[in-house]
């Protein structure tokens, strides 16, 4: 049963095959079982999902339940669940229960989803490699001794290792994509403001976005069709139409245009990647795409200006952090201040500390023109970069990653050389587009992603494409070993 996938575990509930129960507890017995060494999850709260469970179940009964009714979902420790603890992988929120719904976990309970638990992650969303929680390093299915990808480690570990058939993300430099790519799985990050970020504890707030994970690109299409939407309580949401993101799915993708930019295939990228990456260009050829070659020529400035932009950001969001309010707060001080110091030392973690000094440099006085305005200004080149490329093609593709998963602790005493592993996603968030990965292959038994961006809304095109790259190749199908045990 934990092999099956969101669409098939949806059929077999409407079909009354099964019932959501069944699925629930086989779930939750799997978490019990493998958690402890993988390190996905940091909240699970049996009692609650079982009753979630037997609602779905009364729900379908009824003939009331909508296509995710019953189907268990993990949710990312960076959205707010009522009366869940809400941590976001730091020690700041370590006791933090949330009095409201985020408006993603809203839509799945009104959808009928069953909410397996809440998945581990990097520190504020901070790292690409899932080592700065404060819970906790999570480790990759497909090699234990190596990382899941970051920060949405948590949720892709969840999915690899079978404890769920789909799991909710956040995505402010790649952090659905990338670990998507080092676990064999499929993620979306959507066009910024598709989906509500209501609830979802701040970052970078023009960055980052919320998307689904799951095995394929059929699943992850019914989990958007829950998470996309209006919503009136964030202000950076877009009205943008409501789509069936399943509806066209099974289109042809014969005379589709594939834009290869010359910048993703140069130095830094894996030989063996490039040529998997090589190797699932020529399959689309094989479904009627024609190949064309396109330049993003800023790509090699989108390190620098996220890292100029994020922390800006990040700075100013993470000042509510004191200890005055809620979460953790320093048991020894002398006066407001000393609390306020204290607090911020001893909740936040190295990376977020070091993102927070950034992000306050670059912001004040006599230094705001020359880095923070001017990375501004080079986002609108990359943006422009991207609208000049779609004149000429329907889809962009390229890796995910520049390698596979690396060791632990391998590049964490290095920001700048893990900040690098985001070389080719970080340029979609800057830019607003939608993008995705898809597993692509294996170079010495570890996952390879393939990275497909789309243009503004064009989410149900890029699912298509996907999907019909899944339907000709079994790579999504492969799981880690004993992951069924």
């Amino acid at each position: 049963m934990q092999d099956w996938g969101i669409k098939e575990l949806s059929t077999l509930l409407r079909e009354k095959k099964t019932s959501s129960v069944e699925i629930t507890t086989d779930y939750l017995a799997s978490i019990k079982k493998k958690n402890p060494e993988i390190n996905a999850f940091i909240t699970v709260d049996e009692n609650r999902s079982i009753a979630q469970a037997k609602l779905a179940d009364e729900r379908i009964e009824k003939g009331e339940g909508d296509a995710l009714t019953g189907v268990p979902i993990a949710q990312k420790d960076i959205f707010c669940a009522e009366d869940w603890l809400t941590t976001c992988g730091s020690k700041m929120l370590h006791n933090f229960i949330a009095p409201y719904d985020a408006t993603v976990v809203k839509k799945f309970n009104e959808a009928g989803a069953v909410n397996l638990g809440k998945t581990n992650m990097d520190e504020f969303a901070m790292g690409s490699s899932n080592e700065t929680s404060y819970f906790g390093a999570v480790k990759n299915p497909w090699d234990l001794t190596r990382v899941p990808g970051g920060s949405s480690g948590g949720s892709a570990a969840a999915i690899a290792a079978r404890m769920c058939p789909g799991a909710t993300a956040t995505d402010t430099g790649g952090s659905i994509r990338q670990p998507a790519s080092l676990c064999g799985l499929t993620g979306l990050k959507p066009t910024y403001g598709l989906v509500s970020r209501f609830g979802m504890i701040a970052f970078a707030s023009s960055l980052d976005q919320a998307g689904p994970m799951a095995k394929s690109s059929e699943d992850c299409a019914m989990m958007l069709n829950v998470m996309a939407g209006f919503d009136p309580k964030d202000s950076t949401s877009i009205d943008h139409k409501k789509e069936d993101y399943t509806k066209n799915i099974d289109q042809p993708i014969e005379g589709l245009k594939i834009g290869l930019p010359k910048e993703y295939f140069a130095e830094g990228l894996d030989g063996d990647v490039a040529k998997l990456i090589e190797a699932a260009i020529n399959q689309y050829k094989k479904l009627g795409a024609t190949i064309v070659d396109v330049s993003l020529p800023n790509t090699n400035l989108s390190i620098p200006v996220y890292y100029v932009l994020a922390p800006a950001e990040a700075s100013s969001n993470l000042s509510r952090y004191d200890g005055v309010r809620y979460g953790h707060r320093t048991s020894q001080y002398d006066d407001l201040m000393d609390m306020y110091s204290k607090t911020r030392q001893e909740g936040f973690g190295e990376e977020v500390k070091r993102r927070i000094l950034i992000g306050t440099y670059v912001l004040s006085a006599g230094y705001y023109d020359a880095y923070y305005l001017k990375a501004q200004q080079i986002r609108h080149l990359i943006s422009e970069d991207f609208k000049k490329a779609f004149q000429l093609c329907d889809v962009i593709m390229g890796p995910t990653a520049p390698s596979t998963a690396f060791k632990a602790n391998e590049k964490i005493d290095d920001p700048v050389t893990m900040y690098l592993q985001d070389i080719y996603t970080i340029a979609t968030n800057l830019a607003g587009l939608p993008g995705m990965s898809i597993p692509a292959g294996f170079v010495n038994k570890l996952p390879v992603g393939l990275q497909i961006i789309g243009n503004y809304f064009d989410e149900a095109r890029m699912l298509n494409v996907a999907h019909q790259f899944q339907k000709a190749t079994d790579w999504h199908k492969a799981m880690p070993e004993g992951a069924l045990s």
